[in-house]
C-alpha cells in the first residue's frame, strides 16, 4: 500500500468523522435520499475534467452542501474543505483508467480519485451508503455504532496482550537482573511488543474516524499503550547486534520489524534476525546481556545525558549494578547525590522484579 495514500486516506477519513461539519452534510443527503459526488480538492487536472455547471466561491456549510446536491452533477470544494469551487458540474475523467465499480457515479468517483489524486465522496442514493475513494483505496464511512462495535472489540484484544506483555516484560526484567537471559527472551518481548503497537494502530484508526465520538476510546488507548513506543526503543537499544559491516539503527529494526507479516511475527527466528542475530536454529538459546537503557530509563528524574554517560562508562547492566559509589561518580555528570539515585534505584528494581517474578 502506498503510503501516501495510507495517510491521505487517514486525512480523509478525519475530515468525514462525527462533529464535522462535512459529515453533517452528507448524512442530510442521505435523509433526503438522494445522491452526491463531491472532490475534495482542486487543481488544473480537476478543472480540465470537469465540464458545465457553474463556478463557486463561497464557504463551505452542511446546509448548502445538501442544497447542491439536489442538482445533478458533481461539486467540487477545497481541500480543506473550507469553501464551495464548482457545482452541478460534469466529471469527465479518463475512460482508461480501470475502476471495479459498476454505477456510473461510483465509477466516476473511482476514477477522478485515481487521475487526480484528491479523495472523491460518493453517496448512493439506492444503497444509502458513502463510499470514499483516495487513490487505489476505497472506504465505506460507517456510523459511529458500527465503528464503535469494531473498536470496542479491538480494545478488548488490546488490553488482553498489554496484559501479557506486562507479563513477559516483567520476566525479562528479573532474567536482567540476574544475567539469564536468552535471545528467546528478548524476541518473545519484541514480538509482544510489536503486537500491541498494531492492535493500537488499529484501535487509532477508529478513534480518528469516529471524530467527536471517540474522546473516551482516545483516553482509554492513550492509557493502555503509555510508554509502550519507549520501550520497543530501550529493549532494541539494550541487545542491538551489528549486521555484517554496518550497525543496525534502531529504525532499521523497527522498520524490519513492522515489515514482518503477522504469521512472521510468530517467528521468533524472523525477530532475531531484525535484531542482527543469526538465522541459526540455535540462535535463540543464546545467552545475551544488556547494557541498562531500559532499566536505567524506570529510575525517576535520572537525565537521559546522565543515562548515556553511565551506558557508555559501563557497557554491561551487571557491572552497572555492582558499581560502588565511588565508581559512579567517576561518570562525568553523576554527584554523590546522583549516585546514590542510581543505587537505590537499581536497588529497587531489582528487589521489585525478582519478587514479581517468585512470588
Amino acid at each position: 500500500m502506498d503510503r501516501s495514500d495510507d495517510d491521505l486516506m487517514r486525512a480523509s477519513l478525519a475530515a468525514v468523522a462525527p462533529g464535522t461539519e462535512l459529515r453533517d452534510g452528507l448524512e442530510r443527503i442521505l435523509r433526503g435520499r438522494t445522491g452526491a459526488l463531491i472532490v475534495l480538492g482542486t487543481d488544473k487536472v480537476v478543472e480540465d475534467i470537469a465540464t458545465g455547471g457553474f463556478p463557486l466561491d463561497i464557504e463551505f456549510a452542511a446546509t448548502r452542501l445538501r442544497e447542491l446536491a439536489k442538482m445533478d452533477g458533481a461539486i467540487v470544494v477545497t481541500g480543506d474543505v473550507s469553501r464551495f469551487v464548482r457545482a452541478a458540474t460534469q466529471l469527465l475523467p479518463d475512460a482508461s483508467i480501470e475502476t471495479s465499480e459498476s454505477g456510473t457515479r461510483h465509477r466516476t468517483a473511482e476514477r477522478v480519485a485515481k487521475q487526480t489524486g484528491f479523495p472523491v465522496i460518493s453517496v448512493s442514493q439506492s444503497m444509502q451508503i458513502i463510499a470514499l475513494y483516495v487513490g487505489n483505496q476505497r472506504r465505506v464511512i460507517e456510523n459511529s455504532t458500527a465503528i464503535l462495535s469494531h473498536a470496542n472489540q479491538a480494545l478488548a484484544t488490546l488490553e488482553r496482550y498489554k496484559a501479557r506483555l506486562d507479563e513477559v516484560t516483567g520476566t525479562l526484567s528479573a532474567l536482567e537482573i540476574e544475567d539469564l537471559v536468552t535471545v528467546r527472551d528478548i524476541t518473545a518481548v519484541l514480538q509482544r511488543l510489536e503486537m500491541v503497537r498494531r492492535i493500537s494502530d488499529e484501535v487509532d484508526g477508529y478513534v480518528n474516524e469516529l471524530g467527536t465520538d471517540g474522546r473516551l476510546l482516545s483516553l482509554q488507548l492513550d492509557e493502555l499503550t503509555g510508554g509502550v513506543s519507549s520501550d520497543r526503543e530501550l529493549v532494541i537499544r539494550d541487545y542491538l547486534r551489528t549486521t555484517g559491516d554496518s550497525e543496525a539503527t534502531v529504525q532499521q529494526v523497527l522498520g524490519d520489524l513492522a515489515e514482518l507479516t503477522s504469521p512472521e511475527l510468530l517467528d521468533l527466528q524472523l525477530v532475531a534476525r531484525a535484531l542482527g542475530f543469526s538465522s541459526h536454529p540455535d540462535t535463540l538459546d543464546q545467552a545475551v546481556s544488556p547494557i541498562g537503557y531500559r532499566l536505567l530509563n524506570k529510575i525517576p528524574r535520572l537525565p537521559s545525558t546522565i543515562i548515556e554517560r553511565l551506558v557508555e562508562h559501563f557497557d554491561s547492566l551487571q557491572r552497572l549494578l555492582g558499581a560502588s559509589l565511588e565508581e559512579l561518580m567517576a561518570v562525568e555528570g553523576v554527584g554523590e547525590s546522583r549516585a546514590r539515585t542510581v543505587r537505590e534505584g537499581m536497588s529497587r528494581l531489582a528487589e521489585s522484579s525478582i519478587l514479581e517474578r517468585y512470588v
